[in-house]
């Protein structure tokens, strides 16, 4: 009888031990059609309805990092996403939506991206991720408004959000020039490069946060944006930036480019996140 309560009982505490070492899986809510303007009523009805985001979060657990995401389309197409290559993985994902041009002209699109990082900063804590570990990214286009909203940091200190809190900057093979859609609405050829105030390369400085730096090869990109992101890497570290990189995928397009990015993207994320959460446990 002894043996017998012996073991039931050592069966009873191997199964709350099981239990105990068994992790919950990690599921995921997605809330749509979120207004980043905390006043529509002065938006038009473009406005109104174009300038809103979709959060994709984590909801059983907390703390964690959060990846804003601008689509592409040379800013005169594309439209809101969250990218399938980031859901499931532990982050939560902002796809966010923006004025294009024709309809608008810059800096329309670069206010809404602003406006929407500032919203996350703000209010990613009520979904339960923390607003220290925030991370811009996006494609083409996206990647464009990544750096402006990063770099210029008086985009986000009209919002009294200091640029410097975003966690880690990591575009998919962005325009570092002034944007050629830009240049178009000044009448300039999308060939003809310029650096203006609408360049992210105007910007750049010692004390941004840690940027990755990814493109397609660069005989197979468009429009020389290896070249651009080469020079910008170039540029941060003559400026005396302790922590960016610069990937050239070959054997990938400007499109193609996104498809081995997005490892690449969550990669860093975990890494950067890590350094931030727990500084001790990163290699000098």
């Amino acid at each position: 009888m002894m043996k017998r309560s012996f073991m039931i009982l050592c069966t009873v505490l191997y199964c709350f031990a099981v239990k105990a070492q068994t992790k919950e899986p990690t599921t995921y809510k997605t809330a749509k059609g979120i207004s980043y303007y905390a006043d529509t009523t002065t938006l038009d009805q473009y406005a109104r309805i174009t300038c809103k985001l979709d959060i994709y979060y984590p909801t059983n657990i907390k703390n964690f990092p959060t990846v804003i995401w601008f689509h592409g389309g040379g800013l005169t197409g594309g439209g809101l996403e969250v990218p399938k290559a980031l859901m499931e993985k532990g982050f939560a994902v902002i796809g966010v939506g923006y004025r294009l041009s024709p309809k608008v002209k810059a800096p329309a699109y670069i206010n809404d991206a602003t406006a929407a990082t500032a919203w996350a900063f703000k209010h990613i804590a009520e979904y339960g991720g923390r607003n220290d570990l925030i991370f811009m990214s996006g494609h083409s286009a996206g990647g464009y408004l990544d750096m402006m909203v990063t770099l210029d940091k008086s985009n986000l200190a009209a919002y009294g959000i200091d640029a410097n809190k975003i966690a880690g900057l990591i575009p998919f093979s962005s325009q570092c020039i002034t944007h050629f859609t830009v240049r178009k609405e000044e009448g300039i050829a999308e060939t003809q490069p310029a650096i203006d105030g609408y360049a992210p390369l105007q910007y750049i400085r010692a004390d941004a946060p840690p940027t990755i730096l990814i493109t397609g090869d660069r005989e197979m990109e468009l429009l020389g944006r290896y070249e651009e992101n080469a020079y910008t890497w170039r540029v941060f570290k003559l400026k005396g930036h302790k922590n960016v990189r610069l990937y050239e995928l070959q054997g990938y397009d400007h499109g193609g480019m996104a498809e081995p990015a997005f490892p690449m993207l969550v990669r860093e994320v975990r890494a950067l996140t890590k350094a931030i959460v727990d500084p001790k446990s990163v290699k000098k």
